[in-house]
C-alpha cells in the first residue's frame, strides 16, 4: 500500500502540438479590449429592434390566441 502512483499510460510527444486543418494566422494578436469598452461597444440601435421585435411578436401570438377562442366558442355544435 505504501508504493508510488502508477506511471501515467499515455505520453504526449515532445514539442507542440501538430497543425490543425483551417486557416493558420501568422500574425500578432490583435488588442485586447477591457470589460468598459465592451459594454460600450454595444449598440443601442440592435437591442431596440430587438424589444421592437418582441413586443410585436407577442402582440401576434394574442392575437392569434383571441381569433382561436372565438373560432371554439363559435363553433357549430
Amino acid at each position: 500500500m505504501g508504493g508510488h502512483p502508477p506511471q501515467p499510460r499515455q505520453h504526449r510527444p515532445p514539442g507542440g502540438p501538430p497543425p490543425r486543418p483551417g486557416v493558420q494566422h501568422q500574425s500578432a494578436q490583435g488588442a485586447v479590449m477591457a470589460d468598459g469598452d465592451k459594454s460600450r461597444r454595444k449598440d443601442p440601435h440592435n437591442e431596440r429592434q430587438m424589444w421592437w421585435w418582441l413586443g410585436y411578436f407577442l402582440f401576434g401570438i394574442h392575437i392569434v390566441a383571441f381569433v382561436m377562442i372565438y373560432a371554439v366558442t363559435h363553433a357549430p355544435k
